[in-house]
């Protein structure tokens, strides 16, 4: 356990010795984030959006109590989205998605020898191949978790107002019912961590 936990503290400190210019990763970095982020964003939407939608019947049906208000039930979504969901059950899918096509395509590349002739030429393959995939996974992720929270809260609101379990009014008043705005940056810093891990991990 620990010799594999050092192994990969040596692989992060390689990412940083004998980089290329900045300006070759510029590409690099931008075709990462296209495959990373767009290519994700419709399952972040589906998933999301259902995943709102569930939260809020299931939140629904389990308050019984009449002298709840029905505000609360969006309250709650928006604090099981944003703490919770959005962060940390889309990292799951993250790392399923991207996290297992990062590692075949760099998988790929060993077993058909791109990566020695990488390193024939004196290039770090590890800077060169990897660190992109950090970078864009970094500034990606957080804005899929961003794309994710919205739409969560979105599809919460349209069951709402199909099955008729919540008004549209009472929905938005439990939304805005006292925001903590730091639960977006604390969600932010786990997308963060979790873009960096997965990607890192991953590789």
């Amino acid at each position: 356990m620990l010799k594999e936990v050092g192994k990969y503290f040596i692989f992060l400190g390689n990412l940083f010795v004998r980089r290329e210019k900045y300006r070759i990763y510029h590409k690099l970095v931008f075709d990462e984030c296209m495959l990373i982020g767009i290519d994700s964003i419709f399952l972040f939407v589906l998933v999301s959006t259902f995943m709102g939608a569930v939260t809020t019947v299931q939140t629904a049906y389990n308050m019984v109590a009449p002298y709840i208000p029905d505000y609360v039930i969006s309250q709650v979504v928006r604090e099981m989205t944003v703490l919770e969901l959005a962060p940390t059950v889309m990292a799951i899918i993250f790392a399923g998605k991207v996290g297992s096509s990062m590692a075949s395509g760099i998988g790929t590349m060993r077993i058909t020898e791109q990566i020695d002739a990488i390193e024939v030429m004196g290039i770090n393959s590890i800077t060169y191949l990897v660190l992109p995939k950090i970078v864009a996974s970094v500034i990606m992720f957080p804005i899929l978790v961003i794309v994710s929270g919205v739409c969560s809260m979105m599809g919460g609101y349209l069951i709402g107002i199909i099955t008729n379990i919540i008004s549209p009014q009472d929905y938005i008043y439990g939304i805005r019912f006292m925001f903590n705005p730091f639960t977006i940056t604390f969600a932010l810093i786990k997308a963060f961590v979790f873009g960096f891990l997965v990607s890192s991990i991953s590789s």
